[in-house]
């Protein structure tokens, strides 16, 4: 059986229909996350941002963080006391394993996140904490 020219580029045009609407139907299905929903509002207090962490900085003792097996534990500054705050864990690749926890700073000057409140995988650790007034901001990434 021969096929004639005009056969074939009937056969061309409809894979590529074919291929355009599956690309199409992929796409819509796509989930799409923004790293925040209130995106351009914090965009606008972005200076503020920076000023904090560039207070965060200059602190003689650090805030420092480390992850076990059971959680994460953060390491606050001792010279500075009423710490209060947020710490937000932002993960990229799904939102729905985003979690906040409020700042509970231990008489030790540590808090504890124990990992059974946290999924598995990569985090960006957004701490945003006050202490006299004062405001600053820690972030990192972690593999949990």
């Amino acid at each position: 059986m021969k096929l004639s020219w005009g056969t074939g580029i009937w056969a061309f045009y409809g894979l590529f229909v074919l291929m355009i609407l599956a690309m199409v139907g992929m796409s819509i299905v796509q989930k799409i996350d923004l790293v925040t929903d209130n995106y351009y509002e914090e965009e606008v207090q972005f200076q503020g941002k920076i000023d904090k962490i560039n207070r965060a900085k200059q602190l003689t003792t650090p805030l420092s963080w480390e992850v076990t097996d059971t959680g994460i534990r953060i390491h606050y500054p001792t010279e500075l006391k009423g710490i209060r705050g947020k710490i937000n864990l932002y993960c990229p690749a799904d939102n729905r394993k985003d979690r906040s926890v409020p700042i509970q700073v231990g008489t030790d000057g540590t808090q504890f996140i124990p990992s059974q409140k946290i999924h598995t995988g990569r985090y960006q650790l957004q701490i945003d904490w006050q202490a006299n007034g004062i405001g600053y901001w820690n972030e990192g990434t972690l593999n949990i």
